[in-house]
């Protein structure tokens, strides 16, 4: 017990420093509201070495820290909405298919942009924005999906245990 805990405190710790990172240092570096999602890249190895439990109490942690350290309550809403689609989303990609780490990564990458896009259109009550929005929002997710996707699998190859808490 005391080895999960110990776990999930330092998954959660630096899921909070990459996503602290990507906000502050790499905020205006791409066009707005689309990330690289290091921090999902703890999520991904939490998901896949420690399960559901962890992945998800990594990823709501992290997001409330986040909200409440540096965020309001739009980005709160915004960050919940994206992580909880992406995260259920994953689960069941890994439990019911055999899509890769790879591949999970990019599906959750893609429902958190649309989780969010959908509730910017709800939010801002402009359903152009959708559809304006949407096709560069798939792109980036497939491409930063895959992204954290393959820095998650080097990241699991290398840890240096490997028994499933």
């Amino acid at each position: 017990m005391g080895k999960k805990v110990a776990y999930a405190g330092m998954m959660i710790a630096l899921a909070f420093v990459f996503g602290y990172i990507e906000n502050v240092a790499i905020r205006d570096v791409f066009i707005p509201g689309i990330k690289i999602g290091l921090a999902n890249i703890v999520v991904i190895v939490a998901l896949w070495k420690f399960g559901n439990k962890m992945a998800f109490t990594v990823s709501i942690i992290r997001v409330v820290l986040s909200g409440a350290t540096y965020g309001n309550a739009y980005s709160f809403v915004y960050s919940v909405s994206g992580g909880m689609c992406a995260l259920i989303l994953m689960i069941v990609l890994k439990k019911y298919t055999n899509f890769s780490v790879k591949g999970v990564s990019v599906a959750g990458a893609v429902a958190h942009n649309v989780a969010q896009l959908l509730v910017a259109v709800i939010l801002l009550g402009n359903k152009w924005l959708f559809v304006s929005y949407l096709p560069l929002l798939l792109i980036s997710g497939v491409i930063m999906g895959l992204v954290t996707g393959v820095i998650g699998t080097a990241v699991m190859k290398r840890m240096i245990f490997s028994e499933r808490l």
